[in-house]
């Protein structure tokens, strides 16, 4: 659905985008995150064919970003963050000159625009003019405006951006409920919260490049190491003897008070044993359980590192069924 192959975009003596490859399946939402400056804009602008690359190709669609550039924004429903919207006009009037520029049938232009209006609380708001809307309001606006002819690929610039948090809530849930075998979605935003419940995958941008990619769980084992484990006993006293237990199956990280911290490449075999061995000494067990690592964690150490070491873009080696350490593509 979405293609990039080495797309660069140069404004001047400045690389605004330098050699960034993505693969979007069907079906798949993927996030794209970065610093203020990171390039995120200008590549989501490229491929909804409103910016030409200085270099590279991309294809939407199947469609080629400049020689089908109009085809390739039939195909679009693009959500800047800043979307410029006609203030003059009510939703109704705004939402039905977008759908005549796309070639919606007067029918099913007013059938999507009721629909959508609906669906993000803005029906009762419908005759009043855009520039008497809040912030949310506008934005949600927005949304509706990309989706008003059901297009098989999204691009959400930072789509809660200015909401409350219920319309942000709102509109969460309704990015969800678009997902599906027939539509893609790029999702650029700062809430990496947001991010972290929707994404299938993520790409990281720094400098204008793709310096990570991966599924969150394949970021963090890149970055983070294997997964982490906290145990606590009903005896607290009896956790110094958890080490012993543990020798020859993990890792012991800490011992912090009643609870011990462990890491472990393969926990679907070390966990039961590790169980087995305390029932066989008589220390039940509390809890046991695996530390969450958080999107946060893994964004931030990526982005402070000088040298990134990771890019999982193609995750799992077919052969050995694990994560290679993958250099950046440098453009």
């Amino acid at each position: 659905m979405i293609e990039a192959h080495q797309l660069t975009k140069q404004f001047g003596a400045f690389q605004a985008v330098r050699g960034i490859d993505l693969t979007i399946q069907p079906g798949e939402l993927l996030a794209l995150l970065g610093p203020n400056g990171a390039g995120k804009t200008t590549t989501v602008r490229m491929l909804g064919a409103i910016l030409a690359p200085s270099s590279g190709s991309a294809r939407i669609c199947g469609h080629d970003i400049v020689r089908e550039a109009r085809i390739v924004r039939s195909k679009v429903g693009l959500l800047t963050e800043y979307p410029g919207l006609y203030g003059r006009m009510p939703a109704l009037e705004y939402l039905n000159f977008f759908g005549a520029l796309l070639d919606l049938k007067p029918q099913e232009r007013r059938a999507r625009a009721e629909q959508l209006l609906h669906q993000f609380g803005l029906w009762e708001a419908r005759e009043r003019k855009l520039d008497s809307y809040s912030k949310g309001m506008k934005q949600k606006i927005a949304l509706v405006r990309a989706l008003i002819h059901d297009p098989p690929v999204l691009f959400l610039d930072e789509p809660t951006t200015a909401m409350d948090p219920q319309s942000a809530r709102t509109v969460r849930d309704a990015i969800g409920e678009l997902r599906n075998a027939d539509r893609s979605i790029l999702l650029t935003t700062h809430n990496l919260r947001e991010a972290e419940v929707l994404a299938d995958r993520i790409a990281i941008i720094r400098g204008g490049q793709i310096i990570a990619q991966g599924t969150i769980d394949e970021l963090s084992r890149q970055l983070l190491g294997d997964p982490l484990f906290e145990l606590r006993l009903v005896n607290p006293a009896a956790i110094t003897t958890v080490p012993a237990l543990l020798d020859g199956l993990a890792t012991v990280e800490t011992i912090t008070g009643n609870a011990l911290h462990y890491r472990s490449a393969e926990p679907h075999l070390v966990n039961p044993r590790l169980l087995a061995r305390l029932a066989e000494q008589n220390l039940p067990v509390l809890s046991l359980a695996e530390v969450q690592r958080s999107l946060e964690d893994v964004y931030l150490r990526i982005v402070a590192d000088e040298q990134p070491r990771t890019n999982a873009s193609n995750a799992a080696d077919p052969t050995t069924g694990s994560l290679g350490a993958l250099e950046p593509k440098l453009g």
